[in-house]
């Protein structure tokens, strides 16, 4: 089978990431970085590949690409390779509202062509062993916190943080919110800096979620509450522990993870799914309600903040 011809479009913090992961896969042929910052062109020479200042460049050259723009720009640049029947994987919100998100789709299952979004965290080993023990959930919690960085100007933590945790939540309740209430504020950008959301669920789960960007040290982790356990997982590490009710005592036990870098599962699968031309899922729907609840939940701030003010 041939090698399969891939871009990456937008050289950050993300984009490089995705560029040194194709460089290192072997049934990858990485044809070409994009980035409008010339700068940028040191890292297609570190790869052996070539430099493009503009995306319309790789049309005709690539069979996939990654999207590692600012979000704003997603639904412009994909739809652009979409109807050029290439493959796209784009970083996570798929876009910035639900129309875009839904127009993507559309061409994309139109096209027969793969659209992915990258929600890492659905490829994090201890998420994946997760997944095998939590049952019948009565109650989530998650801390996604961290330091401010002035790479993510054009959103706040509910849509650069919050949505990894929106996506997992849905993935592991499977059942749809049927009230939200969330707060946030304003600190060091025009965005949210801190949020905190509650969300009930059709099923009676219950999940209280915070983002932040205003914390010195990060932290990534997940409690899970059910009725025969208290699952615990820490991303960063990819580290789960299990505390289950023994008579009259607690026992607590580390679940065994063979550590990955979450990143190359997903793009290893993305690039194997193109090749074998078949998957259960083509088009990520999943990332679209994700966004919608995460636009939810901007909503319910705003107009907290409004009664705030009043």
């Amino acid at each position: 089978m041939k090698k399969l011809n891939v871009g990456v479009v937008g050289i950050g913090q993300l984009g490089q990431h995705h560029a040194r992961i194709y460089h290192e896969l072997p049934e990858v042929n990485l044809v070409g970085l994009c980035d409008i910052h010339k700068e940028k062109e040191a890292k297609a020479k570190e790869y052996g590949t070539v430099f493009f200042k503009n995306y319309h460049d790789l049309l005709g050259k690539v069979d996939a690409v990654s999207i590692a723009t600012p979000t704003h720009l997603h639904a412009c640049i994909a739809k652009t390779f979409l109807e050029h029947n290439i493959h796209v994987l784009i970083e996570k919100p798929i876009t910035n509202n639900l129309q875009e998100a839904d127009d993507l789709i559309a061409l994309a299952t139109k096209k027969n062509c793969f659209l992915r979004v990258g929600h890492i965290e659905r490829h994090n080993a201890g998420f994946k062993a997760v997944k095998k023990i939590a049952k019948k959930i009565k109650f989530i919690e998650i801390h996604r916190l961290g330091p401010f960085t002035p790479r993510v100007a054009d959103c706040g933590v509910v849509l650069d943080l919050m949505i990894h945790d929106l996506d997992i939540i849905l993935t592991l309740l499977q059942s749809n919110v049927t009230y939200l209430d969330a707060v946030g504020i304003c600190v060091l950008s025009r965005h949210e800096d801190i949020a905190n959301a509650r969300l009930k669920f059709e099923n009676g789960a219950i999940a209280n979620i915070t983002a932040s960007r205003l914390t010195a040290e990060k932290q990534r982790k997940i409690r899970i509450f059910q009725d025969d356990a208290y699952i615990s997982l820490d991303y960063q590490n990819q580290q789960v522990l299990i505390h289950r009710k023994e008579l009259f005592n607690i026992s607590k036990k580390e679940i065994d993870i063979k550590k990955e870098e979450p990143l190359r599962c997903e793009l290893q699968e993305f690039v194997r799914d193109i090749r074998e031309g078949k998957s259960q899922t083509p088009v990520d729907i999943d990332a679209r309600n994700a966004l919608a609840i995460a636009l939810r939940i901007l909503e319910s701030i705003k107009e907290n903040q409004k009664h705030l003010k009043g």
